[in-house]
């Protein structure tokens, strides 16, 4: 299967999401419907954008808040970034619509357990663990 390598290996664990936007659908004036093209953004891309550029996280804070690695974080928010600069700079219209995810404060601590192992509990900024002297 072409593309992305998804045909193989492990899935891709979803996220965890704590704002799903209630708008979904942005598109540019004076371009006829007939025209348009759209560009899809996935609910976890827009929480990537919304926790670095809004909220002001870090990618580390951030991708805590997610449940993914620095590095998968960075790869959803870098290709967020490209489609919206794609669909500004092209006349696209956005969509905002699926991605693998699962929204905060709907699952109780056994079922995120079950379904995020090997989480981090108490996300947010770590503490640092040195011994006091």
């Amino acid at each position: 299967m072409p593309g992305k390598g998804r045909g193989r290996g492990r899935g891709r664990n979803p996220r965890w999401v704590s704002n799903v936007p209630e708008t979904t659908f942005f598109s540019p004036a004076g371009v006829s419907r007939d025209d348009m093209r759209i560009v899809i953004l996935t609910v976890v891309e827009v929480e990537a954008l919304r926790l670095t550029d809004i909220e002001g996280l870090t990618q580390e804070e951030a991708s805590m808040e997610m449940g993914v690695s620095r590095r998968t974080f960075w790869n959803d928010l870098m290709e967020a970034r490209q489609k919206i600069a794609f669909a500004l700079v092209n006349g696209c219209a956005i969509r905002i619509d699926g991605g693998s995810y699962s929204i905060v404060g709907e699952m109780d601590d056994k079922e995120m357990d079950d379904q995020f192992p090997g989480r981090r509990r108490g996300r947010g900024r770590r503490r640092s663990t040195q011994a006091e002297e």
